[in-house]
């Protein structure tokens, strides 16, 4: 029986002073730490960066909250569209070619293929239409794009579809449809996933 006692007493004092070490150690670590932090705090990076590219304030809200959107207009090369769409008569060759011979419209189904006034206002030609006959700014193109695809622009308001630009942190910043999708033709083509590795048989 005593020697039991003796070694539990042995084993006690151990852990003591087991305890007192790791407790010194401790302290010492927590100051090492402390200072490390202090030498490096200048070269801490910022949560939130600026937005440098141009956005809008957005028409719609996100559970009561506004956010900004990548603006349209300044990505096409050749707005505003009523510089070459006036009253006056198209007396150039080939004009359509020459202007707009690059643009593939490839929108909807073979059935119900969209042509180009199904979405440019037919007279007021720096516009986009709804099928109310509302007239669509083009740096608000989602509102377009929402009347039919309105389950993509459910996901899109809440964060699911889309990007959000720049920052997870700060102001809302989310890039437009046509910031990805080619409105003339939006169906990305099917392609095989990039691999970081080359094929098994080379």
């Amino acid at each position: 029986m005593q020697k039991i006692l003796l070694m539990y007493a042995c084993l006690f004092l151990g852990l003591a002073g087991v305890a007192s070490k790791s407790g010194a150690s401790e302290t010492s670590f927590l100051d090492e730490i402390k200072d490390i932090q202090e030498k490096f705090d200048s070269r801490t990076v910022e949560k939130v960066r600026p937005v440098t590219r141009e956005t809008v304030l957005a028409k719609d809200q996100y559970n009561g909250r506004p956010f900004r959107v990548l603006t349209r207009k300044n990505e096409i090369n050749r707005f505003k569209c009523s510089n070459c769409h006036t009253d006056k008569a198209v007396t150039v060759n080939q004009g359509v070619e020459l202007t707009h011979g690059s643009i593939s419209l490839n929108h909807g189904r073979e059935e119900q293929a969209l042509s180009c006034i199904d979405c440019h206002h037919p007279e007021e030609r720096d516009y986009l239409w709804d099928k109310k006959g509302e007239k669509i700014d083009f740096n608000h193109s989602y509102q377009l794009c929402g009347q039919c695809h309105f389950r993509q622009k459910r996901d899109w308001l809440g964060g699911a579809h889309g990007k959000r630009v720049a920052n997870w942190a700060g102001e809302r910043v989310i890039y437009n449809c046509a910031s990805c999708h080619d409105p003339h033709s939006p169906r990305f083509k099917k392609r095989y996933p990039a691999t970081y590795s080359p094929p098994l048989d080379r």
